[in-house]
């Protein structure tokens, strides 16, 4: 598989594409005036305990308190309050040789017994704010590597599951016990897989640096006070995600370029090669065909290359989604059958769907109804398979006898909503149309459906001058591909009276081919 990171950087912000065989399946955003992000450590302040819910609302220095669960405090709480408080002071070492760890917590103690309002509290922000709520906290502290996350305050050590081989967890356990820091747990992250000490070493070193700095900016810190930023989304995308089938990074600014490269250089140098500087006058995104496949992919309803097409709905407490047949042709005359190859093509679409628009919570899948059971496996199987490269934690049942499968997955920050309508040329503003830009897909899409299915003879394509034009223009112009492919000669009507995305199809007599 290859991988491409396509990578807009603007004045307002930041946009990041990730492909997979040219295919859109992630997309990141990244404000430049976002102040805090997922990842960075803050000295903050409890504003408010709430004894009925178990929880209490933290000052972090935004416009809405931070959510702080008892749950999310973490079995080294009294550890963390009694290291910030020495930190504070300017009386804790660099490092925490000589930390005494405090006793644990119980899982089923009381938030207000554990912290007050007047000691400032270490916390970490897991969550991005989602619709009224502010950022999801913790306690239990942590700092991502590469290769490994660094969690003070213990000495456990653990392994990804991802790793299988006995051998090799047992070589990395041996690893990383001679280079670990006391009073240091660690976590051994999937790419740590087949490294080398060295390599291991260098990732350790780099986090209790930036542990060292900490402590530093905690020494007379006033809470609230951000005392540990993590990196931006670019350089974290690319420290979870880079492997081997990534194959190329583009980036329109020389500054972001730099800032990758180099890091690149760090962490990956056999890798510093496949980025690239873009400095062509068409925008990044509309050269890669991000924009064109970003405008096909948002919206309510998404359609299939086989003519169905799947309808997404939002509702307060979950995301639902209906798949429809459309006008797809029917390959054969079993209905089960045609049913099922539109499932299992929707199920690899709406895979894609939740992990680009990162929905999160409950969704419920209307898939056309098929009766075996047999069936119903495969689909479940195959849906599970196609979310096996979202990193979000998730879960898939199996379909009810209803024909519905129910998923829920992690939410960690807000949906992506794009609206792809646009103002309508017509009416100046005052009404909306689709994408114009899906315009000709659309009309391949239908012709397609027409010839194959309807087997018409003579048709005529009835739409404004400009997508006339644009049919006819060049030597090999989109009419002489449909000849190519279909060996039809599509007649051209047009007129001013038409709206720009407006088009219909006419049979050999004159009647509009309507499509149902």
């Amino acid at each position: 598989m290859n991988r491409e990171l396509i990578i807009d950087a603007g004045q307002q912000g930041v946009d990041i594409a990730l492909l997979e065989d040219r295919v859109l399946v992630e997309l990141h955003q990244e404000k430049l005036n976002q102040s805090i992000a997922i990842g960075d450590i803050i000295l903050a302040r409890v504003e408010k305990i709430l004894q009925g819910l178990n929880a209490a609302f933290v000052d972090i220095g935004q416009p809405k308190n931070g959510f702080l669960h008892y749950s999310d405090l973490g079995p080294q709480i009294r550890s963390v309050q009694k290291f910030t408080r020495l930190a504070i002071e300017g009386n804790q070492p660099e490092n925490l040789n000589d930390f005494k760890l405090e006793q644990e917590t119980v899982k089923t103690g009381k938030i207000g017994q554990t912290i007050s309002r007047k000691n400032p509290l270490l916390v970490q922000i897991i969550k991005e704010p989602i619709s009224t709520k502010g950022h999801r906290l913790s306690c239990d502290l942590s700092l991502a590597g590469r290769y490994l996350v660094l969690i003070p305050f213990t000495n456990e050590i653990s392994i990804s599951k991802k790793i299988n081989s006995q051998e090799e967890r047992k070589r990395l356990l041996r690893l990383i016990e001679s280079i670990r820091p006391k009073n240091f747990g660690v976590i051994l992250r999937t790419l740590a897989e087949g490294k080398s000490v060295q390599e291991l070493h260098e990732d350790m070193s780099h986090l209790t640096e930036k542990w060292k700095q900490l402590i530093t900016d905690l020494k007379g810190a006033q809470a609230p006070k951000k005392v540990l930023s993590e990196m931006s989304k670019t350089s974290t995308l690319l420290r979870d995600m880079l492997n081997a089938s990534f194959n190329r990074i583009v980036v329109n600014s020389k500054d972001t370029f730099h800032e990758i490269r180099n890091y690149i250089a760090r962490i990956s140098p056999e890798k510093e090669s496949i980025v690239q500087l873009y400095n062509g006058r068409t925008p990044i995104f509309d050269q890669y065909d991000v924009t064109k496949q970003i405008k096909s992919a948002f919206g309510r309803t998404v359609n299939l290359k086989s003519g169905a097409y799947l309808v997404i709905e939002h509702t307060e407490a979950m995301h639902v989604v209906d798949v429809n047949s459309g006008h797809q042709p029917m390959q054969d005359t079993n209905q089960e059958e045609n049913a099922m190859r539109v499932n299992l093509e929707a199920a690899k679409e709406i895979a894609r769907q939740v992990r680009l628009r990162d929905i999160g919570g409950i969704i419920i899948v209307d898939f056309i109804d098929v009766r075996s059971p047999e069936k119903k496996r495969m689909l479940n199987q195959v849906m599970m398979e196609a979310m096996k490269a979202d990193k979000a934690r998730h879960t898939i049942l199996p379909m009810s006898k209803f024909g519905l499968m129910q998923i829920t997955r992690q939410r960690v920050k807000p949906e992506i909503n794009i609206t792809t309508d646009e103002d309508c040329p017509a009416c100046r503003g005052t009404g909306k149309i689709g994408p114009s830009i899906l315009i000709m897909d659309e009309i391949e899409k239908n012709l397609n459906h027409i010839i194959t299915r309807n087997n018409q003879k003579k048709i005529t394509l009835f739409v404004h001058p400009y997508v006339e034009a644009y049919v006819k223009q060049g030597i090999i112009s989109k009419r002489f591909q449909w000849w190519r492919k279909y060996k039809r000669w599509v007649h051209l009507d047009s007129s001013d009276n038409v709206a720009i995305t407006e088009y219909h199809f006419y049979d050999k007599n004159g009647e509009e081919i309507l499509m149902n």
